[in-house]
């Protein structure tokens, strides 16, 4: 059964024994070219994957260090300088972004006794002087999950566009192979089948390019979300200890 299957596949292959680098090298020039855009997407798209998971596992250690820190303080003075070690927590970058904001309002507000103990300004912030906070908190959230974003509409470009590409590639390549049999006036199997495969390899290549994409795209969309309900949860309780801190120095 074996032999007879490989008799019949060299029979049926005749003279075509290209391997795929070869089919490549011979395909038309348009062939070529969306094969060449096509490998640019899929670099800048491994590269973006592999960059982007590296900043997401960086971001969710840091995320769960500072949050350590931040339940043990005492302190949001000793907090905050903490928290300069974290570059990649987006939860930090809210709670420095916060403290910040708390801080200029307590001395804008010009109260004797503006600071409290340890230099925290809570007590000086009045409740009319938390909009800036809650502005600032918003506007470090909003900035927070923009980086993280970051590059994501590359990665659903590359998978919703290039199997189209890859397609047009494949129906260019097959125009060329049918041209070709009717130059030829013949259509044997060894005429057909170098220009439909070498056309193939087009719409392979764009499968290739678009399914990783997806697959990361949709993991990093999912992990970004929860990222930023995570920042966001933050950014409200740490608003509400600044609302009950302002209320008891009232």
């Amino acid at each position: 059964m074996s032999e007879a299957w490989a008799v019949s596949t060299i029979d049926l292959t005749g003279h075509f024994r290209g391997n795929l680098f070869e089919m490549i090298l011979n395909a038309g020039p348009m062939v070529q070219i969306v094969l060449l855009l096509l490998l640019f997407f899929s670099i800048v798209s491994w590269a973006i994957i592999l960059m982007k998971y590296r900043i997401l596992r960086k971001t969710r250690r840091e995320n769960r260090m500072f949050l350590e820190i931040y339940m043990k303080g005492s302190r949001f003075s000793d907090i905050f300088l903490e928290s300069r070690k974290f570059r990649y927590s987006t939860i930090a970058e809210v709670f420095r972004a916060g403290y910040t904001e708390l801080g200029k309002t307590a001395k804008a507000i010009k109260e004797s006794g503006a600071a409290g103990e340890g230099g925290d300004p809570l007590p000086s912030v009045e409740l009319q002087g938390l909009d800036n906070v809650v502005r600032s908190l918003n506007r470090a959230c909003d900035s927070e999950t923009g980086r993280l974003e970051a590059s994501l509409a590359f990665l659903a470009t590359t998978g919703s566009s290039t199997p189209f590409i890859g397609l047009f590639g494949t129906v260019w390549g097959i125009m060329n192979a049918f041209r070709g049999i009717g130059a030829k006036g013949s259509a044997t199997l060894a005429v057909v089948a170098p220009g439909i495969s070498e056309a193939l390899i087009a719409t392979a290549a764009g499968l290739a390019a678009a399914i990783p994409a997806v697959i990361f795209y949709n993991y990093f969309v999912n992990q970004v979300r929860g990222m930023g309900q995570e920042t966001e949860h933050f950014a409200s309780e740490f608003l509400n200890i600044i609302e009950r801190s302002s209320l008891k120095s009232t």
